[in-house]
């Protein structure tokens, strides 16, 4: 049974990428399924319950939370595929570099590597975006520069492997060039362990983003994100009498999160046959 077979037959793939299908299509839809401005103030209906005119209720500053959940989920998605898009960039790029290479390359692009990993991933995107001013452009850059030294090591690990097989050394005593070498015989053997960190990575960018909405160092106001929703309902008094303006981006986070998870699990366990799962 190859790869894509087995893909198709996990359900962990099939709920997953359901789940993220049916969040990218909320969020592209955004304008057609939230009758409500997400960032529009009306004090004389905050905090009201579920209702047929506001589904998810409302929040402190009488906002529809369902606008702000579906708009919300295009900041987070955002979020997660471009900073794991200049965390692949990045890591791919050096990690190629260092592996094939060796020496002096590897040793600069390791060292920066274990200074980057050496301190906590959470308190690192704190002191990087509070170094600046806070906005969403910050936030893709600072959690995807975070994100370039797992990716750095994952990638030269497998090329160290892959330059020692016995048609790339044939093709390099041929005389081919390293860039042809690397990009023709060496790439398309690593890409498989790369797509499966980045779509679990997306998950971990996700939930990033949040925590840095959340301590108010992420997405500004007016624009909705998850991590500030959950901020702004925070106040005892909105966690017991309107627990929704909490809770309905908190189980968007768990969805989104778990949706790219299982996605990855699943990747991961069709493609590399060390992590296939007896059955």
């Amino acid at each position: 049974m190859n790869a894509w077979r087995r893909l198709r037959l996990d359900p962990r793939a099939v709920v997953g990428a359901a789940l993220i299908v049916a969040i990218v299509c909320a969020a592209l839809a955004a304008p057609l399924i939230a009758h409500h401005d997400p960032i529009a103030q009306d004090l004389g209906v905050r905090l009201q319950a579920p209702s047929i005119a506001h589904w998810l209720g409302t929040d402190g500053a009488g906002r529809d939370v369902w606008a702000r959940l579906i708009y919300g989920a295009r900041v987070s998605l955002a979020v997660g595929f471009i900073s794991q898009g200049i965390a692949v960039t990045l890591g791919l790029t050096f990690g190629l570099l260092a592996g094939f290479y060796g020496r002096w390359v590897d040793e600069i692009v390791m060292r920066l590597a274990d200074v980057t990993l050496a301190f906590p991933t959470l308190l690192l995107l704190i002191a990087m975006v509070a170094a600046l001013s806070p906005s969403l452009v910050v936030v893709f850059a600072t959690i995807g520069l975070v994100g370039w030294a797992g990716m750095a090591r994952l990638v030269r690990g497998q090329v160290l492997v892959v330059r020692e097989l016995e048609f790339v050394q044939a093709i390099r005593a041929l005389g081919a060039r390293d860039r042809l070498i690397i990009v023709r015989h060496v790439l398309p053997n690593v890409v498989a362990p790369v797509i499966i960190a980045a779509t679990l990575g997306i998950a971990g960018a996700i939930m990033a983003e949040a925590a840095l909405s959340f301590l108010g160092l992420g997405v500004q106001p007016p624009t909705p994100s998850w991590g500030s929703m959950i901020a702004d309902g925070r106040d005892l008094g909105q966690l017991r009498h309107a627990p929704w303006t909490s809770v309905a981006p908190g189980l968007a986070i768990g969805a989104a999160v778990m949706a790219f998870n299982l996605l990855g699990d699943a990747l991961r366990d069709a493609f590399d046959p060390r992590f296939k799962r007896t059955r």
